[in-house]
This record gives C-alpha cells, sequence and structure tokens, in this order.
C-alpha cells in the first residue's frame, strides 16, 4: 500500500494520545541517559527526566522529548514553540535546526544535536518507553513484509493466537489493537515513537504476543528501528512502489533488510518466486522456507492436497521430515490459502508445538475470519466482493479467485490506479482487467493532486491494447465518479455474475485535489445492490 494512500484514507482520524498509543506509566528517563545513548553532552546539571517521546509538534505531552526533524518543506524546528508550550522538555535536531533556533533565540529547553536524528528515533523511542527492555517479558513479536498478503496474514495469526488462548495485538494497515478498543491506523506500519509506544502499551496490558505489517517505507524511514521480531515472514514481491525505490532490486534490498539478525530472531520465508529464493539465500538468521504451490519448489514446508470447500479451501501443509499439519481457510482464493500456510508456519515457528496448533485449526477455524476490505464478501447473487487489490498481481490474483464455474456467469470489475504513484502499472493493470474480466469499468481510485482524466486514461490505454491485440470480447467503459462506477456495475449484473470492486478496499476516505471526500466501497456497493432488489450479506465474515 502506498504511504499517500494510507494518509489519505483516514486523514481526518485524530492525534493518539496517552489513551490511544502510550502507556499508561512511563518511568522518567534522564535526559544525560538519552544524551549519553547518542553520543553528546547535556548541560551539567541538568535533571531533566523524559517521559514521552514523538516528532509531531501535535502529539507532544508534557515530559516529552521533541524530535524536530527536516521535512520536505519545512523542517520540525518551526514547531518548537508549540512542542514546549504542550510540555516537550528538550529536543533533538540536526545542525540546520540548531542554527535556526539559535538564530531566533528560541532555545527554553536543552538542545541535543545530532547529524540524522530521524536514524535515532527509533533506538531513543525504545530507549524512552522501554517497549523490549533486555531480561523481562514482552509480548512475542510477528512482522509480516511483502507486497501482497501482509493485511490477511497478520489478521490470520492473531486469529490463531486466540485459538490457543493467547491475547494478540495488532498493527497494519487497517487499525491497531493493543488491548483496548480498536484506533485506525493512518499507516501501514506507525511512526517508531507510535510503535515502541505501542509495543509498551501492550506489555503494561499483558498481552501475549502481537503482529505486525512491515511496509517498505517503513523500513525506508526507520519506523521499525529498534524493534527486534521474534518471527518475520515474507509474502511475496511483485511490481509496487516504484516511485519510491526506483527498481525492483532496491525494492527487494529495502525488503530483505528486515531478514537480518538487528531486526529479527527468525524468518519464514515463502519461496514460490525467485524473490524469496534471493531472500533466503540473503537471510543471516535462522531461515524455514514454504512453497505454497504444489510440486513447484523443494521447501521446509510445502502446501499438498488442496481442494475446495465453499468459497474456501482446505489443505495440508507436509514437513520435509514427513509430518503433516490439516488446514482450512473461508476464504476464497489461492494466495489466501499462501496467507493461511505463511501464518500457520510463523506461529509454529515461534514455538507452538505441531499437536497443539492442529487441535487449535480444528477447534476454531481461525482463518475464516473478517478481513475489512480483503475479498470482503457483500452479497451472493450476485456474488459481490470488495478487495484492496490495487497493484497488477494483486488484481489478477482477485480476478481469478472471483470467477464462478457456472455457465453463463460474467466477471464484471470496476477499479481504477492511485494518483502520484507508479505509472508504469497503469496501462499493466488495464490489461490484466480485459484479459481477466468480461466488462471492465475503469474509474477513479485516490486521485491525489493528479488529474483524474489522465489516470484513467493510462488504464484504459493497456485495456484497450490488449483488447486489440489479444482480440478480445471484453467490454471496456470508462465511469466516473467512483460510486457511479458501482451502481453502474451492479445495473449491468444478472444474479449469476461476479462484481468485483477493486483497489480501495476499507478505505473510507477518497482524496481529490488536497480534499477528502466519504467514499466507502463495501456502503455504496450495498446501496446500489439493494436498490435493485438484490439480497446484501449481513454477517461480514466470509462464509464457508
Amino acid at each position: 500500500m502506498s504511504e499517500h494512500k494510507e494518509a489519505a484514507s483516514n486523514a481526518t482520524t485524530p492525534d493518539a494520545g496517552r489513551s490511544g498509543f502510550r502507556p499508561e506509566s512511563v518511568a522518567a528517563v534522564p535526559l544525560a541517559t538519552i544524551a549519553e545513548a547518542l553520543g553528546v553532552a547535556v548541560p551539567d546539571g541538568d535533571a531533566t527526566g523524559v517521559t514521552g517521546i514523538t516528532l509531531n509538534s501535535r502529539a507532544v505531552e508534557a515530559g516529552d522529548l521533541y524530535m524536530a526533524l527536516p521535512g520536505a518543506s519545512r523542517h520540525g524546528v518551526d514547531f518548537v514553540p508549540q512542542a514546549v508550550e504542550a510540555g516537550a522538555v528538550a529536543v533533538v535536531t540536526d545542525d540546520a535546526g540548531a542554527r535556526q533556533l539559535a538564530l531566533a533565540g528560541e532555545q527554553p529547553v536543552p538542545v541535543l544535536i545530532v547529524a540524522e536524528p530521524r536514524t535515532v528515533v527509533g533506538r531513543l523511542a525504545a530507549l524512552v518507553y522501554r517497549s523490549q527492555p533486555a531480561g523481562e517479558r514482552f509480548p512475542s513479536l510477528f512482522g509480516v513484509t511483502g507486497t501482497n498478503g501482509k493485511t490477511t496474514t497478520t489478521y490470520f495469526i492473531n486469529s490463531l493466537l486466540r485459538a490457543l488462548d493467547k491475547k494478540p495485538g495488532l498493527i497494519g494497515t487497517i487499525e491497531i489493537l493493543a488491548g483496548g478498543e480498536a484506533i485506525p491506523s493512518l499507516l501501514t506500519t506507525p511512526e517508531s515513537t507510535d510503535v515502541h509506544a505501542l509495543l509498551a502499551l501492550m506489555r503494561e496490558r499483558g498481552l501475549d504476543a502481537a503482529s505486525m505489517e512491515v511496509s517498505s517505507h517503513a523500513i525506508s524511514y526507520h519506523r521499525v528501528d529498534g524493534v527486534l521480531f521474534d518471527v518475520a515472514g515474507f509474502t511475496n514481491l511483485t511490481q509496487d512502489h516504484l516511485d519510491l525505490h526506483g527498481s525492483m532490486d532496491e525494492y527487494f534490498r529495502t525488503k530483505a533488510e528486515l531478514f537480518t539478525a538487528a531486526r529479527a530472531r527468525h524468518a519464514v520465508v515463502t519461496i514460490d518466486d525467485d524473490w524469496g529464493l534471493q531472500l533466503v539465500e540473503r537471510a543471516d538468521i535462522p531461515v524455514t522456507t514454504l512453497s505454497t504451490k504444489t510440486g513447484s519448489r523443494e521447501a521446509d514446508w510445502q502446501v499438498a492436497s488442496t481442494t475446495a470447500r465453499g468459497l474456501g479451501s482446505e489443505f495440508e501443509l507436509r514437513h520435509r521430515e514427513g509430518r503433516t499439519l490439516r488446514v482450512h481457510t473461508g476464504l476464497p482464493g489461492d494466495f489466501n490459502v499462501a496467507n493461511a500456510a505463511l501464518a500457520t508456519v510463523m506461529v509454529l515457528a515461534s514455538g507452538v508445538d505441531p499437536e497443539t496448533l492442529q487441535r487449535a485449526l480444528d477447534t476454531h477455524d481461525p482463518f475464516t475470519v473478517a478481513v475489512p476490505g480483503r475479498m470482503q464478501l457483500v452479497s451472493t447473487n450476485p456474488a459481490a466482493v470488495v478487495d484492496f487489490a490495487h497493484n497488477p498481481d494483486a488484481l489478477e490474483r482477485a480476478l481469478e479467485a472471483v470467477r464462478s464455474p457456472l455457465e453463463g456467469s460474467r466477471v464484471i470489475v470496476v477499479f481504477g490506479a492511485t494518483g502520484q504513484r507508479d505509472q508504469g502499472k497503469r496501462p499493466t493493470m488495464g490489461a490484466i482487467a480485459a484479459r481477466l474480466a468480461d466488462i471492465v469499468i475503469i474509474s477513479d481510485d485516490d486521485p491525489h493532486d493528479e488529474d483524474a482524466a489522465a489516470i484513467r486514461a493510462d488504464v484504459l490505454q493497456g485495456a484497450e491494447k490488449a483488447r486489440e491485440t489479444e482480440k478480445l470480447s471484453t467490454e471496456i467503459i470508462e465511469s466516473y465518479p467512483r460510486d457511479a462506477a458501482i451502481r453502474l456495475a451492479v445495473e449491468m449484473a444478472t444474479e449469476k455474475d461476479t462484481i468485483l470492486i477493486a483497489g480501495r478496499g476499507h478505505e473510507v476516505w477518497q482524496e481529490v485535489k488536497g480534499v477528502n471526500l466519504a467514499l466507502d466501497d463495501r456502503v455504496e456497493l450495498r446501496a446500489a445492490l439493494t436498490s435493485k432488489g438484490f439480497s446484501v450479506s449481513t454477517d461480514q465474515r466470509i462464509e464457508s
């Protein structure tokens, strides 16, 4: 998921204060201890104590260390007066920030200077919040990275942990669960100050474990610095985020940083693609391999004997030494078999014995769990599904998964592409839709500040070229705004058909030219289905 897209989707969510991300009780850390960790000095006799840390001046609380970082358009020191007024007791910044403060005569609190303050935020947050203190008990931590499948796999891990009578937390794209009410997410992986505060909050509340989505942006922007994962899992790597990374090789190198001794104790790597094989060679920690494509590659664990059960699948996980596990997921698609297999092996890698895990799988069916906006079934006649598929691989898998064997059934897809992001994938996604759907309705996703018509044109070009060169009979329609496109899809559908609304999933805001418009694909789809007289699902679970 692009970070721009993430921020826009929940842009009105308020900053989380002590009642949200932070633990209730934080023992003050002497500023001198923080300075020592940075290798800098503080004024003699300074007895300042730090009880929090933030890089957002609007989220400062009394006792905080304010991290004044350079930004794309403004420097964090511009907001030092507001931070100090809110209770900040010290500032960390770079040379440029310190000079700006000195020239302005604004140094009411101690200022610590480091060359690259962004690179020390995670380390300081771990120190202040004691999120994973040596020699003390804290939640086991599962980190999942890869282009697609992170959200569902973390939900699956949490559901399996609950089936094992654990109290798990969750940090991800959709929401944050830390033993209290769900907190809507702004980013796939929050800033490191919030990550460490959340881990401390989970420890304070007695949680046993937590699963976290780890995006490539999170690694690039140091959001998981200072975090040690007990098990890190890899799903897959396909084209996405090249606007940030520039190339697939650089995208891979960023992901691979998670699989080092500084960040994780054990790895579980899906080796269905060549990137997975490269990761196994590159990782410097113990690795368990997983292959989810029958007969494709030899691995420690292999998916086998997959059979359909309702909308979902039953399959076996076979270890190279002969033992097996029986697994079921109620979510459709071979990618959800892969997600369920990865979640299972990651929990095994944490030390759970296979017999105990099998009992939990049999008793609780943990992988038939609702994941908001991920292959979320809204209606059965016609089958109407909302999914987050927003890159070529995810769109292809989703379209293949929803194709019905029923004679005369058509697939109708509504999708678009995100503005100001990897433009190269737009015509590719259009071509995929033209090949795999019967009716393609190209609309808007999140245009951001880019011209929506130009984005649609890029997608249309790929769809129409594929239809022409490959002699396809696909009907291709341009329709906007998005709610109108969804209504059109429903108007065109019969009870035999399948409607896939792809790209936005759980998101409830659409950003257009800096304005956030309320738009939830699930709400619009239900309304359109109801208006035409179709029944909609009242159970938000994906039924099996």
